[in-house]
């Protein structure tokens, strides 16, 4: 197993592997239909999103954390 100080980078390969998969299945269908090569254009797809989508949620995962920390409040313990 991958030690838990590590969590960020297999957070962002594996949330840029299903995202990127998922997504480019949807515009390739969108783009081209369910054409007989699909499944090859899909792939081709995937890899060149799955290369771009992994170094930018590590670049841009700390930005939305902070986003996300600026927009949500803080509970507060009703007495």
């Amino acid at each position: 197993m991958i030690p838990r100080k590590h969590h960020k980078l297999v957070f962002s390969f594996f949330m840029s592997l299903l995202m990127s998969c998922i997504m480019s299945l949807v515009i390739s269908i969108f783009n081209v239909g369910l054409v007989a090569n699909i499944i090859g254009i899909w792939l081709k797809a995937w890899s060149f999103a799955f290369a771009v989508a992994f170094p930018t949620i590590l670049v841009v995962g700390p930005i939305v954390h902070k986003l996300v920390a600026l927009v949500l409040q803080d509970e507060q313990e009703n007495g």
